[in-house]
């Protein structure tokens, strides 16, 4: 059964675990509006057994080539979100390979906002979720989190992007995820952040190795998420192009 054809890239998912995510209104979403919020495009199911998540508002990318590893937007990241500086608690990840030679020594490694967001799909408690409110962006309630780390497994990236520690607001360990800033509480800035605001690790990074984008990355290997964000002053320091 054919229900709707699309022009744009929408994820999709089992109509069983669409069915038990369909409880989302406790985050403030709701199964009907999961259904409806894919923007001013057409919703894709090509059979009646699958279902679309509504595609994210925005989308870090970044240009590991151009990162220098100073790990700014790893502080300021933890910094606005769990009001510490601490690389641990940080969404954005900046890995070294000491050993490697240059440009594999640097991987600058975000959350991705998947169209298929494994993690979601993966929680069994309704803690991952798609923030309508929001600009669908995929996101952790931790008052429905009961750190299981089904959300960390399911995640196909290394390092993996949701992290699980101690949160004192609950006296425990929690989920949590990058929302693109949207739910920082110690964010520095007036508008806050989320898709329409300030994204801390771009705003901080001194080399511009981070931006933001509206439209949907390709979603295959690393090419929609890791791109050349180097001007001519760059390739004047005998950086390449591409």
């Amino acid at each position: 059964m054919k229900l709707l054809k699309s022009k744009r890239l929408a994820g999709r998912m089992p109509r069983r675990e669409f069915l038990r995510l369909s409880g989302l209104a406790a985050a403030g979403v709701s199964a009907g509006a999961l259904l409806s919020g894919c923007y001013d495009d057409e919703v894709i199911a090509d059979d009646e057994d699958v279902i679309v998540f509504p595609v994210s508002a925005g989308y870090l990318l970044v240009d590991p080539k151009k990162c220098q590893g100073c790990m700014s937007c790893m502080l300021a990241c933890s910094l606005v979100n769990e009001g510490v500086h601490n690389f641990s608690l940080a969404r954005i990840q900046v890995t070294q390979n000491s050993f490697a030679p240059w440009p594999d020594d640097l991987a600058l490694e975000q959350c991705r906002q998947c169209v298929e967001p494994h993690c979601i799909i993966a929680c069994n408690y309704e803690a991952a979720f798609v923030d309508q409110t929001r600009g669908n962006i995929r996101a952790i309630n931790p008052e429905n989190c009961v750190a299981c780390g089904a959300c960390v497994a399911a995640c196909p990236y290394q390092p993996k992007r949701p992290l699980i520690a101690m949160d004192n607001q609950f006296n425990g360990r929690k989920s949590r995820k990058c929302d693109l800033c949207a739910n920082a509480p110690y964010h520095f800035a007036e508008q806050g952040g989320g898709p329409g605001g300030v994204q801390a690790c771009v705003s901080v990074c001194p080399i511009r190795a981070i931006t933001f984008v509206a439209d949907v990355p390709i979603q295959t290997g690393d090419e929609g998420y890791q791109v050349d964000l180097r001007d001519e002053t760059w390739q004047k320091l005998g950086f390449p192009d591409q």
